[in-house]
């Protein structure tokens, strides 16, 4: 079996990744994603990473509707950890690609080479517009040229000691951008597209793939590696999962039944709306998850139920890892790390 690797994506965003009344209170605070950071650090997770949010949607709950900056946040959490990569998110539209090398640079110098970049183009046209950053005259496609060049700025600026660049969305003037990363960030997209998975074969690391189910997941997946053999590139893939856990298994289903049961109808349709997607389209993964109220593929049960779901999903989607949710991080990172994860070191090696 091929090594995995397991990462956790933190609740720096109130609500989580469960849109609903009923879950355990994921307050976005600092103080939650710290404990957090530390569990998964501590147990020896691969990865932490956070994401940019900029506006919330409504509902109930006003689920999304405080958060953190990532960026930041993780420069505070890189000192908090040890091993795990520490992978920070900006929004293409919204942040200087100058500007990002030399905050990127700093992560690094914090974590000790252990900095990562999430690279998002921009498809949240609420959230963006409210500051006065999104682009109408740029749509989808062309967003990832714009992004492209976003992304050769930041790489060169990180090896080269002056950059000058003439592009159609940015020029550069001797650039100087120093100090130097120790080594190249580890950088990630979650494009689903084809177009999007090229731009991240050319420009990242990792690409995080999210289907409807196993075969959806897959064939994404296919559909990037088949493009880094294009470009003779090499592409790790990653999928999300939540994960509701508890020592009772019948526990652990009771409480993710509650948490469908609680769906907040208001903040899901803000979230559809703020995508951009129709919650008529019955065949789209997002629409399918937030209907159950999860935001991502739920995984449910004690932990031996657990690890042998996360087993077959990562078999079947032909997955390089995962990135984890919970419903509660305290306890379920505890749980995870004391008895899901060595099951899965020694089945993957």
């Amino acid at each position: 079996m091929s090594k995995k690797e397991f990462g956790v994506f933190l609740p720096i965003a109130k609500g989580g990744w469960i849109v609903s009344t009923a879950t355990p209170t994921l307050d976005g605070s600092y103080a939650q994603n710290k404990r957090a950071a530390m569990l998964a650090d501590g147990y020896g997770m691969d990865f932490i990473m956070s994401m940019a949010k900029w506006r919330g949607y409504g509902g109930e709950t006003n689920h999304w509707g405080c958060s953190l900056e990532s960026m930041t946040m993780m420069a505070g959490l890189a000192e908090a950890t040890q091993h795990a990569r520490i992978i920070a998110t900006v929004h293409t539209l919204l942040m200087n690609p100058g500007a990002v090398a030399k905050m990127v640079s700093t992560l690094d110098q914090i974590s000790n080479g252990r900095a990562g970049l999430n690279i998002v183009s921009g498809s949240f046209r609420d959230e963006l517009n409210q500051m006065g950053a999104w682009r109408d005259d740029i749509d989808h496609d062309e967003r990832y040229a714009y992004a492209q060049e976003w992304s050769t700025i930041v790489n060169r600026l990180w090896t080269e000691p002056r950059v000058d660049f003439d592009g159609k969305y940015f020029t550069l003037e001797d650039c100087v951008s120093e100090p130097k990363p120790a080594k190249k960030p580890f950088t990630v997209c979650a494009g689903q597209s084809e177009r999007g998975l090229r731009f991240t074969v050319r420009n990242a690391d990792a690409c995080f793939v999210g289907g409807k189910d196993d075969a959806e997941t897959r064939s994404i997946t296919q559909m990037a590696r088949d493009i880094a053999k294009e470009y003779d590139e090499s592409i790790k893939c990653y999928c999300m999962a939540t994960l509701v856990l508890d020592k009772d298994n019948t526990k652990a289903l009771a409480k993710a039944q509650a948490y469908r049961e609680g769906k907040d109808a208001g903040a899901v349709e803000g979230m559809m709306r703020s995508y951009g997607i129709d919650p008529a389209l019955k065949d789209n993964a997002m629409v399918i998850r937030a209907q159950g109220a999860f935001m991502s593929r739920e995984l449910v049960g004690d932990p031996a139920s657990v690890a042998d779901q996360l087993i077959s999903m990562l078999d079947n989607t032909q997955m390089d890892g995962v990135m984890l949710n919970f419903d509660d991080y305290d306890q379920g990172l505890t749980l995870f790390g004391e008895e899901i994860l060595p099951v899965l070191r020694a089945h993957y090696g």
